[in-house]
């Protein structure tokens, strides 16, 4: 060989080493490279799913979450030899994203790991992959999926990205769910259903802000049926940012003045403190007043009446009446002992307090007795309203289904006071201000509750908040329902009374959801049945 040949060879030799050498130190100036460790990512994560998390159930044993696979996309910058060109192709599957945005997650050549997109479905994944761009890569994790779409979602909550519980039963549950622990909660998916279909339609009778419905077994405290309205689908959190309404489960985290449907109660306090009689009649012809203002009833229908007729025919004159024989303390105690001065407790994060006076005076006592002057939500009022069907003990509301758990109840009233107002409101429902809210052969009990909403330190005459709560079947209670309506527009120029909005609502949920719960139907009442019926009779307000 020629000294020039060996010269020649010897130089190759030289550019391969130095080629080795800076690959050497390309490598180890990556693998050294002052990289936080949460912003890497090793093979073994790259291909391994995360962790799976557990399912959640209804009573019956029906699918409410689950987790699926899926991918998610992630960038190594440092591979990448054109970031505009890689942006410029993301940008339009992921238009969402924005092109700056990628365009600055994939330029630092010295980043080695970006998040570009999570929980990418598997079309979008092969779309990716024909793009045969380098320094893309995927992920295999676990996001959680809500199969029936909107149904329970206020109830139900969400995760964040990573696979956390951050609102609802997925926050409450999230320990026995990340650790493979199924959650079986005390919903009935076709009373569920019953409800926010019900609420669904009535949003579009009535044209309101919101609304709430609760079903519970008076007798162990389970949720059957929580709706809120608007209604929130957990499998698209990024429709609902953080201001939209849906993302308030008005069942629990909205308080309302909620008006009439507090008269039963405060008659049963008064008839458990032995104030009054169940005969006992009271001046109902005179306003009452009160400091600067009047209590009035909205019609003139006698010129006294017993306890019996103030509820059929809603008068806050007889009730206030009442209230004053009941006398502050005892009232202040009673609703003590209800939980209407506390938030309610239920395994659900979010549970508002109430709003209420400081101390009750004069004023907010009598007011409080019909249902103004405190602001209650629907479960911790239903809480309360439920003892009326079983026997005067409040069951502590619950929606984890647990067969070993033990009912410990609150003793409200005697099971005599509990029954005696129960038929109250049965007469209120057969031909009293409820009479909407009656389902042939179902025997509903219950009242209205139409209370204007609060408005700078007064109330809007043309906005209000319609409730109507119930226990049925009125001879042997079972279950407790209310339906809130947040500014229902029923009528031209104002807002809609109970009679006319809630009560028909409840009305219709209850004859869906009494066959499904196996509630024997009875046809022996002779007194005339009104269904469903959309309107009060002319020149009749609901209180």
């Amino acid at each position: 060989m020629s000294e020039a040949s060996r010269d020649r060879t010897r130089l190759a030799g030289l550019v391969l080493c130095g080629v080795f050498v800076v690959m050497a130190g390309r490598g180890g100036y990556l693998a050294l490279s002052g990289k936080p460790q949460s912003d890497r990512l090793t093979l073994a994560q790259q291909a391994a799913p995360s962790t799976v998390r557990a399912e959640i159930l209804d009573r019956n044993g029906e699918l409410l979450a689950k987790s699926v696979e899926s991918y998610s996309l992630w960038a190594n910058p440092s591979l990448i030899w054109d970031a505009e060109e890689v942006a410029l192709g993301l940008d339009a599957m992921f238009p969402e994203i924005g092109l700056d945005v990628l365009k600055s997650k994939l330029s630092d050549p010295k980043r080695q790991f970006e998040w570009v997109k999570r929980g990418l479905t598997p079309r979008q994944r092969e779309a990716v992959m024909a793009l045969r761009f380098e320094g893309l890569n995927f992920r295999s994790e676990m996001r959680r999926a809500y199969p029936l779409g909107e149904l329970a979602g206020s109830v139900l909550g969400q995760v964040d990205l990573d696979g956390k519980g951050i609102a609802g039963a997925e926050r409450t549950f999230n320990d026995a769910l990340k650790a493979g622990r199924p959650v079986q909660l005390t919903l009935d998916i076709e009373v569920q259903t019953a409800l926010e279909a019900e609420l669904a339609a009535a949003a579009a009778n009535y044209d309101m802000q919101g609304a709430a419905a609760i079903l519970m077994d008076t007798h162990t405290g389970e949720v059957l049926g929580m709706a809120s309205w608007p209604a929130y689908d957990p499998n698209r959190p990024s429709d609902f940012p953080a201001n939209h309404p849906a993302r308030v489960n008005r069942a629990i985290g909205a308080v309302y003045e909620l008006g009439s449907v507090f008269k039963p109660l405060t008659i049963a306090a008064a008839l458990e403190a032995g104030a009054v009689r169940p005969e006992s009649r009271f001046n109902v012809s005179q306003p009452i007043r009160l400091g600067k203002f009047e209590v009035k009833d909205t019609h003139a229908f006698a010129q006294s009446a017993n306890l019996t007729e103030i509820i059929v025919q809603s008068s806050n004159i007889g009730t206030v009446h009442v209230a004053r024989e009941l006398g502050i303390p005892r009232q202040t105690a009673f609703l003590k002992q209800a939980g209407l001065l506390d938030k309610a407790v239920i395994e659900l994060p979010g549970s508002e307090a109430p709003i209420k006076p400081d101390r009750l005076s004069d004023v907010s006592a009598a007011t409080i007795s019909y249902g103004h002057g405190i602001s209650v939500t629907p479960l911790a009022f239903l809480s309360a309203f439920a003892a009326l069907g079983n026997g005067g003990e409040m069951a502590p509301p619950t929606l984890l289904l647990d067969p070993e758990r033990k009912v410990e109840p609150v003793v409200l009233m005697s099971g005599v006071t509990a029954e005696i107002v129960t038929r109250m409101m049965r007469e209120s429902v057969l031909r009293g201000t409820g009479d909407t809210a009656d389902v042939e052969g179902y025997r509903v009990a219950g009242k209205t509750g139409t209370g204007e909403k609060p408005l700078n330190g007064g109330y809007d005459k043309n906005a209000n908040i319609s409730s109507f709560a119930a226990v049925f079947p009125a001879d042997g209670p079972q279950y407790a329902l209310i339906v809130t309506l947040d500014d229902p527009k029923a009528r031209k120029g104002r807002g809609a009374t109970a009679s006319g909005s809630s009560a028909p609502v409840a009305g219709r949920i209850i004859e869906r959801v009494a066959p499904i719960l196996g509630v024997t139907p009875r046809f022996d009442d002779i007194r005339p049945v009104r269904t469903g019926r959309s309107e009060p009779p002319e020149e009749r307000s609901a209180l």
